[in-house]
């Protein structure tokens, strides 16, 4: 009787199981590689003097431009402007998303659904935002310049006056972003065990002390996770800031971003603008490095107290 043939085997790529882990990795490699090749070629840039409308003076200066940025009042006017906007961002929008998330804590349909509306700034893009705040505060028709008049602040500048022009940003920022902080303290509000709280209502301890002493301690890493992705976004905003203003009036919102924008774009000085770019890079990983260790630290002490 002949041997019944089995189904034929399927030829195909054998992976061994010990290349398995590389090959998956293999994205990975590339996304990294991807990203490093510009910041090492921004990190050339940097060291040399390239002006796109000089391209025969072009040569190597070895940290000149950075030597530079010591004695330009410009340089250090965008430095205070990129921590004054990064400060009130985020310290404002961390006072607010707070305060709504306490609102909403407790899980009901009407705290869910009002969550849920809540993020609607936050799926809408921040060019287009900034678009719409500007016809909003539009001096001669925009609707909060209106109700701004009702309330006696006749001609209102907004954006547009160098008094009320970094006001104007931050309030777009505001409202674009405090509902990212809000749905993460909100999960982190209803992630928190509930026996500290159980214990502190049967001893009748007061509302306040709860707070500060039960549950700000327990939040504390969601605030710095909060905090830290906040802090690099504002320190590098430039869409809102461009859109609304281009960084007007005159240098009043001349962050590191549209500062670098304006000296590639307007005063073709690559060399200058890339400069700018690695030292904000700088700052970022600093103040990344600082906040990442301190939350590290808070783990570390909250498992040895658990």
């Amino acid at each position: 009787m002949a041997d019944i043939a089995g189904p034929p085997r399927r030829r195909g790529l054998r992976i061994s199981r010990g290349w398995l882990p590389y090959v998956l990795s293999l994205p990975a490699l590339l996304a990294c590689i991807g990203i490093l090749i510009p910041f090492f070629t921004a990190v050339a840039y940097s060291l040399q003097r390239y002006r796109l409308s000089q391209p025969w003076a072009h040569k190597w200066n070895w940290g000149e431009n950075y030597l530079n940025f010591m004695s330009d009042p410009s340089f250090w006017n965008t430095l205070r402007v990129s921590m004054t906007y990064a400060f009130l961002t985020v310290g404002l929008e961390l006072l607010l998303g707070l305060g709504i998330a306490l609102l909403l804590q407790k899980r009901t349909r009407f705290n869910n659904f009002v969550s849920i509306m809540l993020l609607m700034p936050l799926m809408t893009a921040p060019a287009l935002a900034s678009l719409m705040w500007k016809l909003m505060t539009n001096p001669g028709f925009g609707i909060l310049s209106y109700f701004a008049a009702l309330i006696g602040l006749e001609d209102f500048r907004w954006a547009s006056s160098p008094q009320t022009a970094m006001l104007t940003v931050v309030l777009v920022d505001m409202w674009v972003y405090t509902p990212f902080i809000m749905i993460l303290l909100l999960a982190g509000l209803r992630s928190l065990p509930q026996q500290p709280f159980e214990a502190a209502a049967l001893d009748g301890v007061p509302r306040l002390f709860v707070f500060w002493r039960i549950t700000l301690p327990m939040l504390t890493p969601f605030l710095l996770t909060a905090v830290l992705f906040r802090v690099i976004e504002s320190i590098q905003q430039f869409d809102i800031i461009y859109a609304m203003t281009q960084g007007g009036p005159g240098d009043k919102l001349t962050v590191f971003q549209v500062e670098a924008y304006l000296n590639f774009f307007q005063s073709t000085n690559v060399g200058r603008s890339a400069a700018l770019l690695m030292i904000l890079w700088v700052i970022t990983y600093i103040l990344s490095t600082i906040f990442i260790k301190q939350w590290l630290k808070l783990r570390e002490r909250q498992r040895g107290e658990t």
